[in-house]
């Protein structure tokens, strides 16, 4: 079943967090994942709102956290750590 990947971020260093997507969205693409939302326009319902909101479809929950647990990932992570505060989660769709 395909899966979707949701993070919801609040940014604190944008230089860093920049360095983050520009080697995360290679190695989300390389497990087979794709963009659905990544930073558009939101409403915020309940809960804490984050200003960045980003939604990854992958082929199913395994190859999204084999995509978070990659080398290349994990390498574009280390960049996100300490310049973002983020919730991420995988959940398999209904599909």
């Amino acid at each position: 079943m395909p899966a979707l990947w949701i993070a919801h971020v609040t940014v604190t260093d944008d230089e860093a967090y920049g360095k983050y997507a520009k080697l995360a969205g290679p190695a989300i693409a390389a497990h087979g994942g794709s963009f659905i939302a990544r930073g558009g326009k939101f409403v915020q319902l309940e809960g804490k709102e984050r200003p960045r909101n980003v939604v990854a479809r992958f082929p199913s929950v395994d190859a999204a956290v084999e995509c978070y647990h990659s080398p290349e990932y994990q390498e574009a992570l280390s960049h996100a750590k300490g310049a973002s505060e983020r919730e991420l989660m995988v959940v398999e769709t209904s599909e």
